[in-house]
């Protein structure tokens, strides 16, 4: 009856078999203020923020064959299944709703860039930071990615507080590659 934490302290996704944890914290190599940071974070002192830079997949047996070359079903950007923790995928001690997202524009041309607004509202009980992540999917490349991390931003937002986030995406956010040409095209 004593909540148990596993701490994983790897290089890659490893999965710890932690059904029966009350939470598992992926330290990666933390360096050496690395136990710090951990003991703040599990103390309660921090609320942690991160989010994975990796998809942690249920199990490998479910992977296509290693000299399989094509993407389908691999990273986070071709995944339909098989995934335990997706790639930016993070716990925090406190709880964010997203309200009132807008464009900048409706359409864009070739050579312009979009703003994408957000409220990140901090509805916890906790101060804490939120990554605000924008995931593209182009419609018009359906042998590209089901989705890819194009913009993101740190907010920090007290308790009960409510943030304005502003993000703003390129042309180069729109790209895609091409098979046939094999460049990036708009």
């Amino acid at each position: 009856n004593k909540p148990t934490i596993i701490v994983v302290a790897a290089g890659s996704a490893i999965n710890p078999k932690g059904e029966k944890a009350d939470a598992i914290v992926h330290a990666w190599y933390s360096g050496q203020f690395g136990g710090r940071a951990l003991a703040n974070i599990l103390f309660g002192k921090v609320s942690p923020s991160g989010k994975l830079p990796v998809t942690f997949y249920e199990t490998a047996d479910l992977l296509p064959d290693f000299e399989d070359y094509s993407m389908k079903n691999r990273t986070y950007r071709y995944l339909e299944n098989n995934v335990l923790y997706p790639f930016g995928y993070g716990l925090s001690y406190t709880t964010f709703a997203y309200q009132n997202a807008k464009l900048s524009a409706s359409k864009i041309g070739t050579k312009d860039k979009v703003t994408l607004t957000v409220d990140v509202k901090n509805i916890g009980k906790r101060d804490g930071d939120e990554v605000v992540q924008i995931y593209i999917k182009n419609p018009n490349d359906p042998e590209g990615p089901i989705k890819a991390l194009k913009g993101f931003k740190r907010v920090s937002v007290k308790a009960g507080a409510s943030e304005k986030v502003s993000i703003e995406l390129d042309q180069k956010a729109f790209y895609s590659f091409s098979d046939a040409t094999q460049t990036l095209e708009v």
